[in-house]
């Protein structure tokens, strides 16, 4: 299971700041339990990358980056020191292979992008959230 600590920090840093495609790629790359998608270090090599350097590879200001746009995204656009990240902290510790974790992750990424899309439902959304 994710944090309390880590639901706070996605809620209040992580969605707000991803876009519309590093959400779609994050889910996609889920979904599928993509080896694109890494724990333990930022990046091996492009295309692999950790949840916030594929989130940064789809982000205006990051998307010209390679090996540093996690940590820059984290940084400059997320407002969060990529060291102390509690979201990154609980992927790194079990990553893609702990299904509680990704499933827990992805449904949180799955509301969110259905709140962008029914702004009408936004609020039940919210409700279900609540009782994770």
């Amino acid at each position: 299971m994710l944090s309390q600590e880590s639901i706070r920090e996605l809620r209040s840093a992580w969605l707000p700041n991803i876009t519309d495609a590093g959400l779609n790629r994050l889910i996609d790359l889920m979904e599928k339990g993509s080896p694109l998608l890494i724990h333990g270090c930022f990046t091996r090599s492009v295309p692999m990358g950790c949840l916030a350097t594929q989130i940064a590879w789809h982000h205006p200001t990051t998307s010209h980056m390679t090996m540093d746009a996690g940590i820059t995204w984290l940084h400059s656009v997320a407002k969060l020191n990529p060291a102390t990240s509690h979201v990154l902290r609980d992927w790194d510790r079990r990553g893609i292979h702990d299904w509680e974790v990704r499933s827990e992750l992805l449904e949180h990424l799955k509301g969110e992008r259905l709140k962008r899309h029914a702004p009408d439902r936004a609020e039940a959304v919210d409700a279900e959230m609540a009782v994770v």
